[in-house]
């Protein structure tokens, strides 16, 4: 999304920084990964294919994502790809009622249960009210995704609906003044241009 395409988010814990050429070879070797491609219901994709679809995540004006950066490894070396433990995602999927599937992906193992992937999301989330004005959310998440389902369910959101043929649970959250005032209380930020 050209909206996000100069904007960084510092966290307390995190950088979330767009979704950039450079960054494309080490996320084309994290989706490699079966089990990753498992949790993120995603297909392999060449090289190439990946390149196309980072270009169509900056283009399009349905999609907006960040690459979740370790601010402690950043602060050190100042190199984003050696820093990149992740990403998240907002798909515009109703402009008229303002809804967005969110996503989040920790992919790099020695980044989990740290509770970075918890301040991602929650700085995805007040971009997405603040920025794009959304006003409905939806995380849809592989069944077997119970950590996944776990963090959505603690940030408010609730069962939608459930399909055992794709294996997959869709949670929905509303957004309201109280919710906001509750997120911006969990995370330290700033917003700037990069």
């Amino acid at each position: 999304m050209k909206l996000n395409s100069n904007t960084e988010i510092v966290g307390h814990n995190i950088l979330l920084v767009p979704y950039r050429e450079n960054h494309v070879p080490k996320y084309h070797e994290w989706m490699k990964s079966e089990d990753l491609q498992k949790l993120t219901a995603s297909e392999p994709l060449t090289l190439d294919e990946e390149f196309e679809m980072q270009k169509s995540w900056r283009e399009d004006e349905d999609k907006c994502t960040f690459i979740i950066l370790d601010k402690s490894i950043y602060d050190q070396i100042n190199n984003e790809i050696e820093s990149m433990i992740g990403d998240t995602n907002i798909f515009i999927v109703d402009q008229e009622y303002a809804i967005g599937e969110i996503e989040i992906m920790i992919a790099e193992p020695s980044a989990r249960g740290k509770k970075l992937g918890w301040e991602a999301v929650i700085l995805m989330l007040l971009y997405g009210i603040q920025y794009i004005q959304l006003k409905v959310f939806e995380a849809k998440i592989s069944l077997s995704n119970e950590i996944s389902i776990n963090m959505f369910k603690k940030l408010g959101f609730q069962e939608k609906s459930r399909s055992e043929i794709f294996q997959e649970i869709t949670l929905e959250k509303e957004v309201s003044m109280e919710w906001i005032e509750w997120l911006s209380k969990e995370v330290q930020y700033k917003i700037k241009s990069c």
